[in-house]
């Protein structure tokens, strides 16, 4: 499977190249802001910026990992031409 992505990675235009890298970037941002609201409190001392409860706040970050990997599997179904 990595060998077929990366032998059409190098047959795509450099457009296609620099699309790929930022569909992979920002699955990247969407999963790490999710964690990041999930353990806020174990990563930073101060609460966090938006006053909710610690429920609410998982489940928006639970949100945020569930749709970076439905952008992920998206681009990847869409990729593979």
């Amino acid at each position: 499977m990595l060998k077929n992505i990366g032998i059409n990675f190098q047959k795509k235009s450099p457009n296609e190249r620099f699309l790929f890298i930022i569909g992979i970037l920002f699955f990247f941002v969407y999963l790490l802001l999710g964690l990041i609201v999930i353990f806020w409190n174990f990563l930073f001392p101060q609460s966090f910026p938006i006053e909710m409860t610690s429920t609410y706040r998982v489940s928006f970050g639970v949100v945020l990992i569930v749709y970076s990997f439905f952008r992920f599997f998206r681009f990847f179904n869409s990729n593979n031409n």
